[in-house]
């Protein structure tokens, strides 16, 4: 071998050496132990950000929306890592004390962030952003975290993709995450009404659906099988196992802290068995004397006072703008001549609207003005689709949104018929969407992957979507658990049931488009996210 050669051979060796020398930095026990590399101070000039490889974005779930990835090592917590709400932000104090608890670090205000810390801050929006109240932007540089939002909500999802990514790998990539959802009414559904659940067991679910950022609980609790909450005004209709109202300000106190809103149904003039038992004058009759299973007589004004007492009662228990009054499978309009069966509601109807007046302008009626009894607590209205009927000469309120949910029933109307009215729809899709205990009437247990795989937020019935022209009428979506059969399974298996299609279909809410994962990936990460 020659000198030269042999010269350039050591100086190969020793650039070697000395590139791994600056990539392998020491465990240092002052940064909590982690080992592997940590960036230097600011300014410090043998900094190794230019060898570390481009970041990949966070494994979340749902996905993050975009990621500007960059060279360097990432966030860790660290032995002094603090959570810091800067002057000016103080309204984030329950979503930074929150993600102190949950990492086990030190809340504090006012101050300065250092390295290591992570700050939470509030910023106003730029009009030329996609801002929303639930958007945020997540900056992990310099081994601080900064996440910043114009509202609460948003910060408060940020600490969620946060939360997830450090549970995945323990760090945080470098770089720059924009995130915002796709639709703006996330949740789950869940009838206590014919099963109860725990007060625990539906905070296990909040704190399960806050990690999701999902924003709604809808709360089904009067059905012909139980009345489940706690009533002054009409104690004679609540069920044995019910929910105190001490216990369901608690549920609302810990949704409204996850920026959940809990969204109640008493659900009339059908499904209301339950408060016909304890007042059975009220349950209608057929023209041959058959007493009708659930269903109110609406002609008789004593339904209306009780439902009204009952409404009022429980507006101010539920906070929230939204109330879901119901409105599904009245059986006076599912027989196949409604006049001819119920001729006092026809009569009724005919004295109330004049002599075109019928049956389906009486039920339209109807919650039009239990709608009227709730409008001075100032909430806003939801119904099932099937409470909207063709060709009434009187009409639903326009502002009150259409929650689809099947389209099976007699004289069905698809969804694109609500959608041309210019209605707003939420999607409850009964073929991807309905968890229903026991499996009755060919329903059967939805699989995550389905969702995943299958369904968005346009899919409002059946499998086919609706044309995108109507996308920005589809508010979003809940997945739906019902008790018919509530022996079926326990609560925990339940939970356990519902864990990975609830996945699914938060992942399809926050962003619709095709997932990156494939479904046995996108699996193995919830299991690892617990």
């Amino acid at each position: 071998m020659s000198r030269g050669a042999l010269v350039a051979r050591v100086a190969v060796a020793a650039a070697l050496a000395l590139a791994l020398t600056v990539l392998v930095w020491p465990e240092d026990d002052t940064h909590g132990g982690h080992g592997g590399p940590l960036a230097p101070k600011p300014g410090d000039s043998s900094s190794p950000a230019q060898i570390y490889p481009i970041s990949s974005p966070p494994r979340t779930i749902p996905s993050v929306r975009q990621h500007e990835p960059a060279r360097g090592p990432g966030f860790r917590p660290v032995a002094g890592t603090r959570i810091v709400v800067p002057t000016g932000s103080e309204a984030l104090a329950d979503e930074a004390q929150l993600l102190a608890e949950e990492l086990d670090k030190e809340y504090v205000q006012g101050a300065a962030p250092r390295a290591g810390d992570i700050e939470l801050a509030l910023k106003p929006p730029n009009p030329k952003d996609r801002a929303t109240p639930e958007s945020y932007t997540l900056t992990a540089r310099e081994r601080t975290v900064r996440i910043t939002g114009p509202d609460e909500a948003g910060v408060f999802y940020g600490t969620r993709t946060l939360k997830q990514a450090l549970r995945d790998g323990g760090v945080m990539p470098e770089g720059v995450v924009e995130d915002w959802p796709d639709r703006p009414q996330r949740g789950l559904n869940l009838d206590i009404a014919r099963k109860p659940f725990t007060a625990g067991w539906i905070e296990s679910r909040l704190r399960e659906m806050a990690d999701l950022k999902m924003n709604q609980l809808g709360l089904h609790f009067s059905d012909d099988q139980g009345f489940r909450i706690e009533s002054a005004s009409h104690p004679e209709v609540v069920s044995r196992d019910h929910l105190s109202k001490r216990e369901v300000e608690r549920i609302v106190a810990l949704a409204r802290r996850l920026h959940i809103e809990v969204v109640p149904e008493i659900d009339s003039p059908g499904h209301l068995g339950a408060v016909i038992k304890a007042h059975p004058a009220l349950g209608l009759r057929s023209a041959a004397g058959r007493t009708v299973q659930g269903t109110l007589d609406i002609a008789n004004p004593d339904a209306a006072r009780i439902v009204d007492d009952l409404l009022r009662e429980y507006a101010d228990l539920f906070p929230g703008s939204y109330w879901h009054l119901g409105g599904d499978e009245y059986l006076a309009l599912m027989a196949k001549d409604p006049e001819a069966s119920y001729p006092g509601l026809a009569a009724a109807a005919r004295a109330k609207y004049g002599p075109t007046g019928d049956i389906a302008d009486l039920a339209t009626g109807w919650l039009n003005d239990r709608a009227a009894t709730l409008r001075p607590y100032g909430k806003k209205f939801k119904a099932w689709n099937d409470g909207y009927f063709k060709g009434t000469s009187v009409a639903p309120d326009p502002a009150r949104e259409v929650e689809y949910w099947t389209g099976k029933e007699l004289g069905a109307r698809a969804p694109e018929e609500y959608l041309a009215e210019g209605r707003k729809t939420v999607n409850l899709n009964d073929e991807y969407l309905y968890y229903v205990l026991g499996e009755p009437n060919a329903f059967k247990y939805p699989t995550g992957r389905r969702i995943y795989q299958e369904w968005t937020p346009l899919v409002l019935r059946g499998t086919k979507p609706v044309a995108t022209r109507y996308s920005d009428q589809v508010l979003g979506a809940r997945f739906a658990v019902w008790c018919d059969y509530a022996n079926a399974q326990t609560q925990d298996q339940v939970a356990r049931g519902i864990r990975m299609p609830l996945r699914a279909t938060a992942q399809k809410l926050w962003d619709p488009r095709t997932p990156a994962l494939e479904w046995e990936d996108f699996k193995e990460l919830a299991d690892k996210l617990g």
